[in-house]
């Protein structure tokens, strides 16, 4: 789980105003610190299925909304996805 100072830093280049959390940028930002934080869990501790299950539930979400951000601004979406290397 991240902290809420990750959270913010994960945000703060996304946002687009000083109070953004919720905007479909800020999430995969923060989605996808969250996925590579659980991946490396999984690595050490391959039998621990249910953090899987919890993975898979957050990459199928960030997907979820980077097909919106395509949908809705494709030059946002190629920002991030190259920013973030997805």
């Amino acid at each position: 789980m991240l902290s809420k100072q990750q959270k913010q830093s994960a945000a703060r280049e996304y946002k687009k105003h000083d109070t953004d959390t919720g905007s479909a940028a800020v999430q995969i930002a923060i989605l996808t610190r969250q996925i590579k934080e659980l991946a490396a869990h999984l690595k050490k501790n391959p039998k621990d299925n249910h953090s899987r299950r919890g993975l898979l539930i957050m990459v199928g979400k960030r997907r979820r909304f980077l097909q919106y951000l395509e949908k809705n601004d494709e030059r946002k979406y190629r920002s991030i996805v190259k920013k973030l290397e997805l």
